[in-house]
């Protein structure tokens, strides 16, 4: 038996859902919607990205940032690459050309996440 399965939804840790809310809005250009005290989402082509604040949510449990980078691609990575530089990220890398075909540079958002952004139509998938 077979299942037809979709991923709709990934989360993505954060400390301060306000603050996780203005910095993804910022950079998306896009507000997101929020749907609990504790939860952001913003719609990626049909993927919700989950900014999860447990503390907001009323859960006891503390979530540390997620182990590996997560990937979204854009069309235009060099204004994107732009507003990430603005915004206030840890950390960020140059645009560059990896090994594998991909135009990408890489952030660590503030809340220790690790985004990979992926110029669109590079996207390497196997």
């Amino acid at each position: 038996m077979s299942f037809e399965l979709k991923l709709f939804r990934v989360i993505l840790p954060v400390t301060d859902i306000e603050r996780a809310a203005k910095f993804y809005s910022s950079i998306f250009g896009v507000p997101g919607k929020r749907v609990s005290p504790g939860r952001h989402y913003f719609n990626m082509g049909g993927v919700i990205l989950a900014c999860l604040d447990p503390k907001s949510d009323g859960d006891d449990n503390e979530l540390g940032p997620n182990p590996d980078h997560i990937y979204l691609s854009v069309e235009d990575i060099e204004s994107l690459h732009d507003k990430v530089n603005s915004a206030g990220c840890e950390y960020i890398s140059e645009i560059m050309d990896a090994p594998w075909g991909e135009k990408i540079f890489y952030f660590n958002d503030p809340f220790h996440n690790k985004i990979g952004i992926v110029k669109k139509g590079t996207e390497f998938t196997g």
